[in-house]
């Protein structure tokens, strides 16, 4: 007779789930994510990458180099 494992369950406070989660990297980051709202793509989904780098992009994208740049465009 094989012993079946059973899982542990440990009782965590909201902010020491958060710390756990602040220690993600940050493709563990999206994968909880996409864990926690039931998604399960075909394919990767690179919805959420996307979001993700406008901030940083919009950094390099939203000067007046950029502007002067592209402004004959």
């Amino acid at each position: 007779m094989t012993a079946q494992l059973q899982p542990a369950y440990q009782s965590l406070q909201f902010n020491q789930l958060l710390e756990i989660v602040k220690q993600l990297g940050a493709s563990e980051r999206k994968n909880l994510l996409l864990f926690l709202l039931g998604h399960k793509p075909e394919k990767e989904d690179h919805t959420l990458t996307h979001f993700a780098s406008e901030p940083a992009l919009a950094q390099d994208w939203l000067t007046e180099t950029e502007d002067e740049a592209w402004q004959n465009l």
